[in-house]
């Protein structure tokens, strides 16, 4: 072969440190990490070829940037759980040969497998299923993949009776590869990519969780398959921190709490809508109280808009084609009208916002105008997916929307940042993460406005700070968004604010304002809200503090408890002074002993019990006990008062040094 034959078959691969280095054309990722240091090659899962991750056993064969994936790497985890849920899959077939398999993709902190099997899986399978998994890995089996054409691939999966397997393939588009991965002996239908070997699994990280009925393919008319669920994580130490974040979780849990504590509940008459009772109405209406102040004082303007309206505006505004399986739908027969009118429950406000806007002529000089409302919504929800307050088919948003021109972007999302984290702060959570979500495959609007939204907002949140994440294809279908996630007590991250800047409905919907020239021209409209669904709100609320409110925000402020039935009067006349003082104050007069009293107060999670007995009464004084410390402390009752009213002041009533706003994590 000639040197010019040779160097044409040779390829540039430029790594993450920018250099470069020359391989023959067909060489591997895995070669190459190998080439670069025997310990690189060993420490290699998997690689990102001009961005995207594949196996190490692809072939390159042309130039290309190169960085290798080891277990230090944040795709590393998703390349494991990956890889489980086709070990999880061999050794259920291998336990049972007779199960049919079906799909097994990645999902938060895991996995999960669906299966087709007569008998029912339990819990008690998951410790021999765990033992043939680790099996497995310790056999450091090669993985191996193969790309088939589509007969062959059906024709393999009718022989081993797969009709799932069936099903997929006629499934994949044509043009796109079939690609077949083995797992030592045991192949599956998936589009990777896996690691080198079932060893590179750690094999004391996972477990299998639970087993959960499924439909195939999410389809009730469907059969009902199997599933069976598994966390996983990098070490065994890791795994055990996740386990004993979902003990705490479980206690935290708000359905429970909710229960116990006598806030809230659900049932079958009214699916996914909140019956409250009276201490969570206290709550929420605390909650609600703060934010209006809030959003008032931030320069808000607070309208209200109809639940129901007609379906016209609907599609007008485009959520009738892109949103209507998530509408509640009400057909009215209208007096002397030939047909029915159709009109829809809101699922959002924005729509009617924008009908406000329209009543009158704006002027530049009228923007920004910040339009907010506590806006009911509804939008179905299957069964399936309602879970406690965290997902419900009735709520209330902490809706606003900015109407402004593009200049006005940046100082508005500069604003509305600075809004949500000292309201983030006060509601107890100091630390959030931003995500830029750009366009997704589904939407309004054409791509000149997309470049246009984009391109301004993503501007406007680098003036404020540059850490952010982009989430690609994640945005509104009507533009893109920034989402703020919040970190709870115990680790967990919650999505609650947006800021969703939409150039889409102002055109559609006629909004217009005249500029300093004279012309009419387009308002942006920027949604936002805060903490999202009050009902979710609450719910993470909840479980961010176990119950245990800050004194602002417990249903029961105050219980004033006897210990004799003289100090009866005395317990009511204090109670009216607390009362008097703004403070949700109880009396507790039941013929019990203190000590009960206490026990059972602390357990509703009562922050301060005020005890009295004849010494009180005598002295004029209460004996003021706070939840989770041990003793109490002997008050005047004026004193304990003014001591209480000023601990339950709302923080943006309260002493604004004591509440940094929360900062970006």
């Amino acid at each position: 072969m000639s040197e010019a034959e040779a160097t044409a078959r040779e390829i540039t691969v430029t790594l993450p440190d920018g250099a470069t280095r020359a391989f023959p054309a067909g060489v591997t990722p895995g070669e190459i990490a190998a080439a670069i240091a025997p310990s690189l090659g060993k420490a290699a899962l998997a690689a990102k070829v001009d961005g995207a991750l594949c196996d190490l056993s692809r072939p390159l064969t042309a130039d290309a940037s190169l960085a290798i994936v080891t277990a230090k790497d944040h795709e590393a985890l998703e390349l494991i759980r990956h890889d489980l849920a086709h070990i999880m899959a061999r050794a259920v077939q291998e336990i049972w040969p007779e199960t049919k398999v079906t799909i097994g993709p990645v999902v938060e902190n895991g996995w999960y497998y669906d299966f087709d099997r007569e008998e029912p899986f339990s819990e008690a399978d998951f410790a021999q299923i765990e033992q043939r998994m680790r099996q497995i890995v310790a056999a450091r089996e090669p993985v191996r993949t193969e790309i088939w054409d589509r007969a062959r691939a059906i024709n393999h999966y009718l022989a081993t009776n797969e009709p799932f397997k069936v099903e997929l393939v006629h499934a994949i588009p044509e043009g796109e590869p079939i690609r077949m991965y083995w797992h030592g002996h045991w192949q599956d239908l998936c589009r990777g990519p896996h690691l080198a070997h079932t060893g590179q699994v750690p094999p004391d990280g996972f477990k299998l969780m639970r087993v959960a009925g499924a439909y195939w393919r999410g389809d009730s008319r469907n059969k009902q398959l199997q599933r069976i669920y598994g966390v996983a994580f990098r070490s065994k130490a890791e795994l055990d921190a996740h386990l004993k974040m979902l003990e705490e979780a479980a206690k935290r849990d708000h359905r429970r709490l909710g229960r116990e504590m006598k806030l809230f509940h659900l049932q079958e008459e009214a699916p996914g809508m909140v019956f409250w009772h009276p201490d969570g109405w206290a709550i929420y209406r605390a909650v609600e109280d703060y934010m209006r102040r809030r959003l008032d004082a931030a320069g808000y303007r607070e309208v209200k808009t109809p639940q129901l309206i007609d379906r016209k505006l609907w599609e007008a505004s485009g959520h009738w084609e892109k949103y209507r399986e998530n509408m509640f739908i009400a057909e009215v027969d209208e007096e002397g009208a030939k047909e029915k009118r159709i009109n829809a429950l809101k699922p959002m406000n924005c729509p009617g916002h924008v009908q406000i806007y329209n009543r009158d002529l704006k002027s530049y000089r009228d923007l920004p105008l910040r339009l907010w409302e506590f806006g009911s919504c509804h939008r179905y929800e299957s069964s399936g997916s309602m879970h406690g307050l965290m997902r419900v088919r009735g709520f209330t948003q902490d809706d606003a929307h900015i109407f402004c021109t593009e200049d006005q972007i940046a100082d508005e999302t500069a604003r509305f940042i600075d809004l949500l984290s000292t309201v983030y702060s006060d509601l107890g959570f100091p630390r959030f993460d931003i995500k830029f979500s750009t366009r997704p495959e589904v939407r309004a609007g054409s791509d000149e406005t997309w470049d246009r939204a984009e391109a301004a907002l993503e501007s406007a949140v680098r003036k404020v700070t540059n850490d952010y994440v982009v989430d690609p294809g994640e945005g509104a279908f009507y533009g893109p968004k920034l989402d703020f996630k919040l970190t709870d007590a115990i680790g967990r991250e919650w999505q609650c604010g947006t800021l969703q800047a939409d150039f889409v409905l102002p055109e559609r919907l006629g909004a217009d304002y005249v500029a300093e020239d004279g012309t009419k021209k387009r308002p942006v409209m920027l949604h936002r809200a805060i903490l999202g669904s009050f009902e979710r709100f609450i719910g993470i609320l909840i479980e961010n503090t176990a119950g245990r409110f800050p004194l602002w925000l417990a249903p029961r402020q105050v219980v004033v408890a006897t210990i004799v039935s003289d100090a009866d009067p005395y317990a009511r006349e204090i109670v009216a002074k607390l009362r008097a003082a703004g403070l949700r104050a109880e009396a507790d007069l039941r013929n019990e002993k203190i000590g009960y009293k206490v026990r059972e107060h602390s357990d509703a999670h009562v922050p301060a019990i005020l005890a009295v007995g004849r010494q009180e009464v005598e002295s004029g004084t209460v004996s003021l006990r706070r939840l989770g410390a041990q003793g109490s402390t002997t008050l005047d009752v004026d004193a304990a008062a003014a001591l209480l009213r000023a601990e339950a002041a709302p923080p943006d009533l309260a002493d604004r040094d004591a509440a940094p706003p929360a900062t970006f994590s």
